[in-house]
């Protein structure tokens, strides 16, 4: 998104009604990315508030204010990660929470693929590729400065993960019709 570049200087040099401007123009894309990363409504919302309070903290460091877009969804898309790393370390104590994920476990070879649990089974490098290039319309070179990877790794990944798409899909294609 294209902002105004004196609202970004503003930001930069201290104004916080400019940045809270900044960031409500965001706010919407900022849910939706998050919610596409980490799937809980909850989740997205924490990972708006931390990135908006690092982003507070961390604007002045801000060196080209016509990449602000493009920076505030870097801090995002850690964030996410951050979030979706902890939750994966959380061990549930109660019975009857490790008795579904034992279940979840056993089932996950018949249960049936759909496009968003196929891209939630790919490593978080694919997933990310995918989401910004397809979900996000965004292009290669700003997936590469979002990711923090040279262009031709971004171009690797979508490739790679197209391929672990297709060939989950299939498998689960066929799994559902010999159990049908």
């Amino acid at each position: 998104m294209k902002h105004d570049m004196h609202t970004v200087k503003k930001a930069i040099n201290g104004n916080a009604n400019a940045f809270e401007e900044l960031l409500f123009l965001e706010e919407k894309n900022l849910y939706y990315k998050a919610l596409s990363y980490v799937g809980k409504k909850e989740d997205a919302l924490d990972a708006i508030q931390e990135t908006s309070c690092k982003a507070f903290l961390s604007i002045g460091q801000l060196q080209n204010p016509e990449y602000f877009s493009t920076w505030l969804f870097k801090i995002l898309i850690r964030e996410c990660y951050k979030l979706l790393k902890n939750r994966d370390q959380i061990i549930p104590y109660e019975e009857n929470e490790l008795l579904k994920r034992l279940d979840r476990i056993q089932d996950k070879e018949i249960e049936s693929f759909h496009l968003s649990d196929a891209l939630a089974k790919l490593n978080t490098s694919y997933q990310t590729s995918i989401i910004l290039f397809y979900y996000h319309d965004l292009p290669i070179q700003e997936i590469s400065e979002v990711m923090d990877k040279p262009v031709g790794t971004v171009k690797t990944y979508l490739r790679r993960a197209k391929k672990e798409l297709k060939n989950n899909l299939e498998r689960s294609a066929k799994l559902n019709e010999k159990y049908t």
